[in-house]
């Protein structure tokens, strides 16, 4: 049986490796084909993969298993659980292979996508162009089809052409973005707000009107400091709480 094949990383030197690899091991897990394999590779592989020793490999896989994506069989190997699933707690520590995972593992419908005149909201972020793209997305649970959020994200235009809608059904933004148009992205600023379900996000997420939402504002900036994308993610608020890890350097 050939081995699932995880996604590559860069590593942070910044950030703790184990933590980096988990994020990115989760990441492809999560956001695997139909048809990939559950068997991972060995150990001694997977560090190899990402350039990490044994001990640290060791735990990552411990962090994902603790989680119920993986499970360890003496003998036989590690497997991705055929039910995987993000759990709903989002931890962020400054690694974009952390915003790729955690925007992984939900079933998502593209809504609509396009060109418009940048919004009065987002002028601040794109003040060197009259128009971005515009991709709006709903997720939802694999197993109950529950919606669990609904995604805008405004993209500057010259990056529009480069971007298959299909790949957002399968990936996140910032994936595809880093992946498949080859933007070298700098950093992601993350703001989260406790607001009330206007209209439009009651509807889709299926909760009472000016019910409580976490609201996630996600700016992407590229090496040369421009914005590229600005996410827009409202999540219900019955489904998701963040926590914030610091770690001494």
């Amino acid at each position: 049986m050939t081995a699932f094949a995880p996604d590559s990383l860069v590593l942070n030197r910044k950030l703790p490796l184990w933590y980096q690899v988990s994020q990115s091991l989760r990441a492809s897990i999560l956001g695997r084909t139909p048809d990939a394999s559950l068997r991972l590779p060995t150990e001694e592989q997977l560090a190899a993969h990402y350039g990490v020793s044994v001990l640290t490999m060791r735990q990552a896989l411990k962090e994902l298993e603790e989680e119920g994506l993986i499970s360890r069989h003496r003998r036989r190997g590690t497997f991705i659980e055929p039910g995987a699933r993000r759990s709903t707690p989002r931890r962020l520590l400054g690694s974009i292979d952390a915003i790729v995972a955690q925007q992984s593992g939900e079933r998502t419908t593209v809504l609509g996508h396009g060109p418009e005149p940048v919004p009065g909201a987002l002028a601040e972020y794109f003040p060197d162009v009259a128009e971005v793209a515009t991709y709006r997305r709903l997720r939802s649970d694999g197993e109950s089809d529950e919606p669990t959020n609904w995604a805008e994200n405004a993209v500057r235009p010259e990056f529009a052409s480069a971007i298959d809608p299909a790949d957002l059904e399968r990936w996140p933004m910032t994936k595809v973005l880093r992946d498949v148009v080859g933007v070298r992205i700098s950093r992601i600023t993350d703001t989260v707000e406790a607001r009330l379900a206007d209209p439009e996000t009651a509807e889709l997420l299926r909760v009472p009107l000016l019910s409580p939402i976490l609201h996630y504002t996600g700016v992407t900036y590229d090496e040369d400091g421009r914005v590229v994308d600005v996410a827009r993610i409202r999540y219900r608020g019955d489904r998701f709480s963040f926590t914030v890890t610091l770690e001494a350097t």
